[in-house]
């Protein structure tokens, strides 16, 4: 599976390209779940911080979405606080 991960990322692992497969966004999720810890809270704007130093094609927002659809963060109500879980 690595192998396949390293076909999105560039020399400096970031993510270059949104996956169409859904097993490929997985990987790319769950990579980039672990640019977070899970002892501490993150605010909406320092996810997309995170996310906009580990990407390059410019849609941190699809990225903070599918991190919480896919179950690797949790939000409160207002969406303004995540957290890791996975």
């Amino acid at each position: 599976m690595e192998k396949v991960l390293q076909r999105f990322l560039d020399q400096d692992y970031r993510v270059t390209l949104w996956p169409k497969k859904q097993l490929h966004k997985e990987l790319v999720i769950e990579y980039l779940s672990s640019k977070f810890e899970f002892t501490r809270s993150y605010t909406e704007k320092e996810v997309n911080e995170i996310l906009k130093n580990w990407h390059t094609f410019g849609d941190w927002a699809i990225l903070r979405r599918e991190l919480y659809e896919r179950r690797y963060f949790d939000r409160d109500i207002s969406g303004a606080e995540y957290k890791r879980i996975k």
